[in-house]
């Protein structure tokens, strides 16, 4: 038991061998985080994660280095850059499709976590790592269940109704407000651009998960003065 203290006491020096250990955890730690979103079809994946998680601890080893030879400068300088240029990438991850459809978040996030884990383990800081670690992972591969459970409480989605004069505008808010309790309607320039036609945007909360959005175009569509409807995004 005591050299087992005294093994992790010794990685947690700066030295050769802990630096190596450091670099190969941020390596296999990221990866794993990265292959659950490299299996979902995600922009950033396997390898992205590993290297965001590489760079970050070795970007944190080099600050800690300067400080131990050089005697000076701040040895979490080079975290705060990493942390904040991680913003950038992870941007680039985030795609708005629609009002409700914005992909990318989880997959950002994930990129900011491994680059603290990175930074951590950089810093031989490896109880904080391995925990952190050990909760990414699971919230990426088993807390999705409860956000789907969630989300599909909460669901909801927008809807286009094009109109065939702005006098039937009154009758057709009343409409979506009795059969589906809308909200945030908004009176909008007919997406076809036929001349005199109105279209209409709403949110339908879908609370019971029953209605789907084809079922509601099809709905609106029997009205006599409804042109077309559809889902809005």
């Amino acid at each position: 038991m005591q050299s087992i203290v005294e093994f992790f006491n010794y990685l947690e020096e700066f030295n050769a061998v802990s630096v190596a250990v450091r670099l190969i955890l941020a390596t296999v730690m990221g990866g794993i985080i990265g292959m659950e979103r490299g299996a979902t079809k995600h922009a950033a994946g396997l390898r992205t994660f590993m290297l965001v998680c590489l760079g970050a601890a070795l970007a944190q080893i080099i600050d800690m280095h300067c400080v131990i030879v050089y005697g000076t400068g701040d040895p979490m300088r080079l975290a705060q850059g990493v942390i904040n240029g991680i913003g950038f990438l992870g941007v680039g991850t985030i795609l708005l499709k629609g009002r409700f459809q914005i992909t990318g978040l989880t997959t950002a996030a994930g990129l900011w976590c491994a680059a603290a884990i990175g930074i951590a383990l950089g810093a031989g800081f490896y109880e904080g790592a391995i925990i952190t670690f050990i909760c990414s992972v699971l919230t990426v591969t088993t807390f999705w269940r409860v956000e789907y459970l969630l989300n599909k409480k909460y669901r909801r989605f927008g809807i286009y109704v094009e109109i065939s004069s702005d006098k039937y505008i009154r009758q057709t808010i009343d409409f979506l407000n009795e059969k589906y309790r809308v909200t945030d309607i908004q009176v909008t320039a007919p997406r076809s651009g036929t001349s005199g036609n109105v279209g209409i945007e709403a949110n339908v909360h879908n609370s019971d998960f029953s209605t789907s959005p084809d079922e509601v175009s099809r709905k609106l569509e029997m009205e006599e003065y409804v042109i077309f409807a559809l889902e809005s995004i």
